[in-house]
């Protein structure tokens, strides 16, 4: 791993409070601010160093970001995940967050000596964080429409401890899907009054781009359908005219035929296709399609069963205040939105508890009504709606 880095001469170092550093196999990386801007509106670098390169990384968060710990996580997260690296250890105790990936380290313990050190339970980890956020489970209610507890998961984070994540969390409801179905089965066992279950079309993660020609898929989705208990099929990937493909039409008419929802994680195109194939489709659109508040609006107002949720997005609310067109948008459509983390990877596990205080921050900036069903009525209704049969 490469020596110490010094950042250019606007930034210096900043007190320990304010020290960022986080560890991948492959990175370290450091957060320098500004004198004086506590990580808030005033401008901040983030700098990666490398066994693989001589040069340090560096990134100027956007001023309208602020530098604060959401900013930073948001800018180390599509760094490794650009290259496909596992964080491994801890993010600074006095930001309010801890350990993820498995190991601790403290002071200025080197990658070295990370070897020695006694890998921690990961689960009691996370369920330890701690959001410096008093009474937040005391808080309005949540209803996280978008969580996965897949095969990799399993033994870093045992199914009772991932109950106890979500409880924390201040959960009245998860829709949890997984790769593969065993994953979900196992949580609705822990926690059948907290737990949707949602079937996925995968047997395995790597299987997103490969479903939809597999026609084993149809299968395996028949054989869960007449054995376990589902609210909706999802969250499965499918772009444009591969929704017209033989698997995808075969698993709206089961949606149909056992009436589920749809929970896909598709552009418009393929969304247009679904309900073609079936117009009473109920469909829940993951990440809201990626796509601005003015075309999600438009897919808002063509179709009365589309409902949508806001998982691994965060242009809708800036620093606990929801963005004006955003605003507009919710206002117009108060039943059919929901928030969402989207556990895709171990790490996203983490995100759980930062999520829920942070929707509850940019909740509360909207009528309290709207607030109510973004938060947990409009999933409750949806699911209640699937179970009740």
């Amino acid at each position: 791993m490469n020596g110490s880095v010094e950042p250019p001469s606007r930034f210096r170092r900043s007190d320990n409070r304010g020290l960022f550093r986080v560890a991948t196999r492959e990175t370290n990386f450091r957060l320098w601010g500004q004198s004086g801007s506590r990580f808030r509106a005033a401008g901040c670098l983030l700098v990666a160093t490398s066994r693989h390169s001589s040069a340090p990384w560096t990134s100027q968060l956007r001023e309208s970001d602020g530098c604060g710990r959401d900013a930073v996580l948001l800018a180390v997260e599509r760094w490794y995940d650009s290259l496909n690296l596992e964080v491994i250890w801890e993010m600074s105790a006095e930001w309010g967050f801890s350990v993820f990936g498995g190991a601790l380290m403290r002071g200025n313990s080197t990658m070295g000596e990370m070897h020695s050190k006694t890998v921690l339970s990961l689960a009691a980890v996370i369920v330890g964080l701690s959001l410096a956020t008093p009474g937040a489970q005391a808080q309005t209610p949540l209803a996280d429409a978008h969580i996965h507890y897949s095969h990799d998961v399993w033994d870093l984070l045992p199914p009772a401890e991932a109950i106890k994540i979500l409880r924390k969390a201040g959960l009245k409801k998860a829709f949890v899907s997984s790769s593969n179905d065993d994953g979900t089965q196992m949580l609705y066992e822990q926690a059948p009054d907290l737990v949707v279950p949602v079937l996925r079309p995968y047997r395995r993660r790597g299987e997103l781009s490969s479903w939809y020609r597999d026609e084993t898929i149809v299968g395996m989705v028949e054989e869960r359908l007449a054995k376990n208990h589902y609210a909706g099929i999802g969250e499965f990937h499918v772009d444009g005219p591969d929704a017209d493909r033989p698997v995808v039409r075969r698993i709206v008419e089961l949606a149909a035929q056992y009436k589920l929802f749809l929970h896909v994680h598709s552009d418009i195109d393929a969304v247009d296709r679904i309900f073609a194939q079936n117009p009473e489709a109920r469909v829940l659109w993951a990440h809201s399609g990626f796509d601005s508040p003015e075309d999600v609006a438009v897919m808002l107002r063509k179709y009365k069963n589309l409902w949508t949720e806001l998982a691994f997005r965060s242009e809708h609310a800036i620093n606990g205040k929801v963005d004006p067109q955003w605003r507009k948008v919710f206002l117009e459509f108060p039943d059919r939105f929901m928030i969402g983390t989207d556990t895709y990877t171990m790490e996203r596990w983490y995100y759980v508890l930062k999520h829920a205080y942070r929707s509850r921050e940019w909740i509360a900036d909207l009528p309290r009504d709207v607030g109510d069903n973004i938060a947990y009525r409009n999933a409750e209704a949806l699911a209640q709606w699937a179970l009740q049969r």
